[in-house]
This record gives C-alpha cells, structure tokens and sequence, in this order.
C-alpha cells in the first residue's frame, strides 16, 4: 500500500478513529523501540559458564541400543 493510499484513508476517518488509529502507531512504535532497546542493551557472554557438556555427549544412548544394530 503506497503512502498517499494511507494518508487518503487516514483522512477519510471520523475524528475518533483517527485517534484510535494514532493510538494503535504510537503503540507499535514503542514496541519496536523496546525491541531495539533490549537486543542492544544485553552483553554478551551472560551464561558462560553455565552450560556444560559432558565428555561422553556423542556417545550413543544405551536406551536405543535395540535400534542401533
């Protein structure tokens, strides 16, 4: 949908659902400000540390041994 299709339609709105509809961006807006705000402000290196895995990972499970033979 082009600008100008959004603008004419805009307009065409009673006065209440224009505010309605500013409502509606300004929420959208801040959603996506929030988004942006939380993917730049979280460092890196936050669980280092707390995953271990262990020296036997790739070994097969002896749960499915019946179905690896």
């Amino acid at each position: 949908m082009k600008n100008s299709e959004i603008l004419w339609k805009y307009n065409s709105l009673p006065h209440r659902l224009k505010k309605e509809f500013d409502d509606f961006l300004n929420e959208l807006v801040s959603k996506s400000e929030s988004k942006e705000e939380l993917i730049k402000k979280r460092p890196l290196g936050l669980a280092k540390g707390l995953i271990k895995i262990m020296p036997d990972f790739e070994e097969p499970l002896e749960d499915f041994k019946y179905y690896m033979n």
